[in-house]
C-alpha cells in the first residue's frame, strides 16, 4: 500500500502562490489520490482514474467563463 508520503503531490497552477485553499493530487496507475493542501494530516481520498477524468471533465464544463 502506498502512503501519502510516498506519492508525488501536485497542485494546480491555477492555485496561485499565496497558499490559497486548494487540493493536491497524486496520480498513480490505479488511483488518483486527492488531499487538502492546507491540512495534510487529513487522510487523502482515492478515486479511479476513470472517475477522476469524469470529474475534471465536468468541472471544466461547469467552470465560469470570464
Amino acid at each position: 500500500m502506498t502512503t501519502a508520503h510516498e506519492l508525488n503531490w501536485v497542485k494546480s497552477s491555477y492555485s496561485g502562490s499565496e497558499n490559497d485553499n486548494c487540493v493536491e493530487v497524486a496520480v498513480r496507475p490505479t488511483a488518483v489520490h486527492i488531499r487538502d493542501s492546507k491540512d495534510q494530516r487529513i487522510r487523502p481520498i482515492a478515486v479511479t482514474p476513470t472517475a477522476w477524468a469524469a470529474f475534471t471533465a465536468l468541472a471544466a464544463q461547469e467552470a465560469p467563463h470570464g
